[in-house]
């Protein structure tokens, strides 16, 4: 996924499309996220983990297969969908599976900070790798890549075991989104969109900027990378962080921590500068999801887990399908540094939000 986000729109600015196009086909990755979050909740609440993972994996290794024979706009855009399809129901799997499996406050934390490692090291490894590939051997090449490394993933989970205890003992009852009525769910879909915007905004202006500026697809990839790499970091730390500080503690100081470095950014010319505030995000962005995620199942009745993380997923993806348009609309009128500007001054503005939740965490002990 994080590979593919990053070579499709460059192949699409390599072939002559305007960066109005290129967030269009940012806004398909995550179009099926929306469309399909609900469904994927309530089948992994009825079929756990090992069905849906495998049904992604052949959906995401067939569209990167696609653009490997076809490079072309349109084939990236039905690969951007099998992209997006294939993360909803995988992401809601896995992250169902491992918060059904701790059965403390303190072990909820602790395992969804060591999962969150995962997909931080993913946005490292993804674009680095498809980085060097392009470079080295082309568009092509790179896609049959990325093709694969769904295929490996499979290898990791088919002899995972669901014990008993995971399976739900009652029925969901009212409609996914009842849940909307729970203030506390609320704030903290809200809080959650704040570090997923910030995120589509890094990965929509880093490769426009890039492209702008004559850099490599290497030294972008790079760049990405010290994002990855500065939000892996972070979560290694988050089991110890998250167990001796409060989250809205934490929450709070990352998102004032992003809001500077996308204050900063337009004024990092070269790619080492670049490269350091892209960390500055990641390192901010990195740590406020595992306390999400945490926060939510222990708010959220265990029958319903599955429908809870849809409706974050599907939240955080409808504002993907429109901020990236918005992005390459306002990126190519108004500039790129006033699309970061305005992140910016929004994350900011989100402290004061994380704040208003301090009621829904302790102080990170049972």
């Amino acid at each position: 996924m994080a590979g593919t986000r990053m070579a499709a729109p460059l192949l699409a600015l390599t072939l002559g499309y305007d960066k109005a196009s290129v967030g269009c086909l940012l806004a398909l990755f995550a179009l099926p996220q929306v469309l399909f979050a609900l469904p994927a909740g309530r089948w992994a609440d009825r079929r756990g983990v090992k069905i849906p993972v495998r049904a992604s994996v052949a959906v995401v290794a067939v569209g990167g297969a696609a653009s490997a024979a076809w490079p072309i706009y349109p084939v990236l855009c039905f690969t951007a969908v099998c992209a997006g399809a294939g993360i909803a129901a995988a992401t809601i799997a896995l992250q169902r599976h491992v918060g059904r499996t701790a059965h403390t406050r303190a072990k909820l934390k602790e395992a969804f900070a060591w999962l969150s490692i995962a997909p931080a090291l993913s946005n490292l490894v993804g674009p680095l790798l498809t980085g060097l590939m392009i470079d080295h051997a082309g568009y092509r090449a790179s896609f049959l890549m990325l093709a694969t490394l769904p295929l490996l993933g499979w290898l990791w989970i088919r002899t995972t075991n669901e014990s008993p205890a995971e399976v739900p003992t009652g029925a969901a009852s009212g409609t996914a989104w009842s849940l909307w009525r729970d203030r506390g769910f609320r704030q903290l879909l809200i809080l959650n969109w704040l570090t997923a915007a910030s995120f589509d905004v890094h990965g929509f202006v880093v490769p426009v900027l890039g492209h702008e500026r004559g850099l490599s697809a290497s030294v972008i990839g790079t760049i990405l990378g010290s994002f990855a790499i500065a939000a892996a970091t972070v979560r290694l730390a988050m089991p110890t962080m998250a167990v001796r500080l409060r989250e809205w503690k934490l929450i709070t100081g990352a998102l004032g921590i992003a809001a500077l470095c996308f204050l900063i950014y337009p004024f990092a010319q070269s790619p080492l500068a670049m490269a350091i505030f892209s960390a500055g995000i990641g390192m901010a962005v990195g740590s406020v999801q595992p306390l999400v995620m945490s926060l939510l199942h222990q708010i959220t009745p265990p029958q319903r887990h599955g429908e809870a993380l849809a409706m974050r997923l599907l939240l955080i993806n409808a504002s993907s399908v429109a901020m990236p348009v918005l992005f390459g609309a306002a990126g190519g009128l108004i500039g790129v540094s006033s699309v970061l500007w305005f992140m910016g001054i929004t994350v900011g503005l989100g402290t004061r939000l994380s704040y208003a939740i301090r009621a829904l965490g302790g102080t990170g002990g049972d």
